[in-house]
């Protein structure tokens, strides 16, 4: 909740993208192309909260995750078998 109302579903997935572009800049620290401390605990945190914006979104839009994930990787999957 911010502004005393829940927020939008846009509103989450533009805070998933603020969190997706940590996990980058944390990337390039972690991988030694960004000077920051207290790297790998921050990326783990972030890590696991772009999984739970993902699930956020999904479930607020109606989309089963876990359907939505075994179709994406059935078709990633054929298409790298091809």
């Amino acid at each position: 909740m911010h502004h005393g109302s829940e927020w939008t579903v846009e509103e989450d997935a533009l805070a998933f993208l603020t969190d997706a572009g940590l996990v980058g800049r944390l990337t390039m620290s972690q991988q030694g192309r960004w000077p920051k401390e207290n790297t790998q605990e921050q990326l783990k945190h972030k890590l696991g909260e772009s999984i739970w914006w993902l699930t956020v979104l999904a479930e607020r839009m109606n989309i089963d995750i876990d359907e939505a994930t075994e179709k994406f990787l059935t078709k990633t999957e054929k298409l790298i078998e091809d």
